[in-house]
C-alpha cells in the first residue's frame, strides 16, 4: 500500500484543531554550538507530550460507526497508548490497551486517567502484542498498530507539512526511528513538496534495524536504552518500504549522546525530551561534519520520560561536563586537615556537595586516611583549577572517575 501527500494532506484536515499545532522554531544557541541552523519542532507540546497522537488520532476517526462502537484494542507500554486511549475518550470510541506487565507505574496511570481499559499481560511488547490480537478477535475489536498503518503513517505526516510550512528553507530533516511509522510519514510529504529535501533517519546504536536492513546486514538488536520510544528491533512492513523508497540515510547514535542531548535541551530550550524525541540533536552532535552550515529541522517527538530517570541523566551529564566532579586526597589524620582542604575548595569557588572517609580499605600510612570530596564546579577549567590549588598545598589529588592524576 502507497501512502500519498494527498493521504497526509487529508489527514491534516481531519485533524485541524483537534490536535496542537506546536511551533517549529530556530534554536540560536543550539545553532551557534553545532554551527548548523537548528530548527526544532516541539511535539512533546502535544497534550499527551507526543506525536503519535497525529497517527492514531487519525485511525480513529476513519473508523466506520460500528467498529467505532464495538471499540478498539492497541499494544503500546507508552506514547501510542496514551494517544490512543486520550482521542478514543475524546471520540466515545471503547478503548482497550495491552501494556507489558512490567510497565512503568506511572504509565499505567496516565493511559487509566484517559478512560482506557488498561491490560497488563506479557513479559516484553511481543506479548503483549500477541494478547491483544487475541483480544480483537475474541471480542471484536478495532486493533490500532503503533506504526504499521496506512491511516496512522498519514497522520504522522501531518508533522512533516507543517515543519514546512515554519520553516521552508529547510534542507534536511532529522528524524527518529522506531517502527518507521514516522519518517515514513515526514519523508512522503517532505519529498513530494520538495523532492532535494533530504531526509535523515536516526537509530539507537542498541537497535539498528532499519541501518543494518538498508545495508543487508542481519538484525540485531537489544539492550537497556534510553531511547525506549525507538527500541523496536523490526520496522513494519508498510513502513519499510517507504524508508527504502524515500529515505536518503540512517545513522546510528550512542546512548551518551542521547543522554547528551536530553540535557542540552533541558539546558538550553527548557523544554525536557525523552530519549527518543532527543536522539536528532544527539546525532547532529555526532556527526557535526554532516550538518554544518545546513538548514536542519529535528524533531522532538516525545517527552516522557521518568523522572528518576532524567535526574539521573543530569546527574551523569554534570559529571560528563566536569561539573561534578569526586576528587579523592590522601590527607593526614590530624586536627585541621579538612578545615584546611574546605578552605582551599571554597577560596576557589567550588562547593561541596559531599566527603566521605576511607581508612580501612586505605593504602596510605595508619595515620593517614582517604578522603573523597563530591564538588560542583562551573566547568572543566574550574575543575583543574580547584585541583592545582589543593596540589599546591601538598595533597596528592586524585580523579576518581578515571583514576588519573590531575
Amino acid at each position: 500500500m502507497t501512502i500519498t501527500l494527498q493521504d497526509v494532506q487529508a489527514a491534516q484536515e481531519r485533524l485541524a484543531g483537534q490536535i496542537v499545532a506546536t511551533p517549529c522554531l530556530c534554536s540560536r544557541t543550539l545553532s551557534e554550538m553545532t554551527g548548523a541552523e537548528l530548527w526544532l519542532k516541539f511535539e512533546n507540546l502535544q497534550y499527551t507530550a507526543s506525536f503519535k497522537e497525529r497517527g492514531a488520532l487519525n485511525r480513529l476517526t476513519q473508523l466506520p460507526p460500528e467498529q467505532a462502537a464495538v471499540g478498539v484494542v492497541a499494544m503500546s507500554a507508552g506514547n501510542h497508548a496514551q494517544g490512543v486511549a486520550y482521542h478514543a475518550r475524546r471520540l466515545a470510541i471503547p478503548a482497550t490497551i495491552v501494556m507489558p506487565l512490567h510497565t512503568p507505574f506511572v504509565k499505567v496511570e496516565n493511559t487509566r486517567r484517559f478512560g482506557a481499559r488498561v491490560v497488563l499481560h506479557g513479559a516484553g511488547v511481543e506479548e503483549a502484542a500477541l494478547h491483544a490480537w487475541e483480544l480483537a478477535a475474541a471480542e471484536g475489536l478495532t486493533f490500532v498498530h503503533p506504526f504499521d498503518d496506512a491511516a496512522v503513517i498519514a497522520g504522522q505526516g501531518t508533522l512533516g507539512l507543517e515543519m514546512l510550512e515554519a520553516a521552508p528553507e529547510l534542507e534536511v530533516l532529522v528524524v527518529p526511528i522506531g517502527g518507521g511509522g514516522l519518517i515514513g510519514g515526514i519523508a512522503t510529504a517532505a519529498k513530494a513538496i520538495r523532492p532535494g529535501i533530504e531526509v535523515l533517519g536516526v537509530e539507537a546504536a542498541l537497535y539498528p534495524s532499519v541501518y543494518r536492513r538498508m545495508r543487508g546486514l542481519p538484525a540485531v538488536a537489544g539492550g537497556p536504552t534510553i531511547a525506549e520510544g525507538i527500541a523496536v528491533k523490526e520496522p513494519g512492513n508498510l513502513t519499510y518500504p517507504i524508508i527504502e523508497r524515500l529515505v536518503d540515510d540512517v545513522v546510528l547514535v550512542e546512548e551518551s549522546a542521547i543522554e547528551a542531548a536530553v540535557l542540552q535541551l533541558l539546558e538550553i530550550e527548557k523544554t525536557v525530551a525523552e530519549g527518543a524525541g532527543a536522539a536528532g540533536l544527539a546525532a547532529v552532535t555526532s556527526y557535526p561534519e554532516r550538518f554544518r552550515d545546513r538548514r536542519v529541522g529535528l524533531v522532538l517527538c516525545g517527552g516522557n520520560i521518568d523522572s528518576r530517570l532524567l535526574s539521573a541523566v543530569i546527574l551523569r551529564g554534570l559529571v560528563r561536563t566536569q561539573r561534578l566532579v569526586r576528587l579523592r586526597l590522601g590527607v593526614p589524620d590530624s586536627p585541621g586537615s579538612l578545615v584546611q582542604i574546605a578552605t582551599i575548595i571554597a577560596e576557589q569557588g567550588g562547593n561541596i556537595v559531599d566527603v566521605t572517609h576511607q581508612r580501612a580499605f586505605s593504602k596510605l600510612s595508619v595515620k593517614q586516611a582517604d578522603v573523597d570530596f563530591t564538588i560542583e564546579t562551573r566547568t572543566a577549567q574550574h575543575a583543574e583549577e580547584i585541583a592545582t590549588a589543593l596540589r599546591a598545598a601538598d595533597f596528592a589529588v586524585i580523579r576518581l572517575d578515571d583514576g588519573a592524576g590531575i
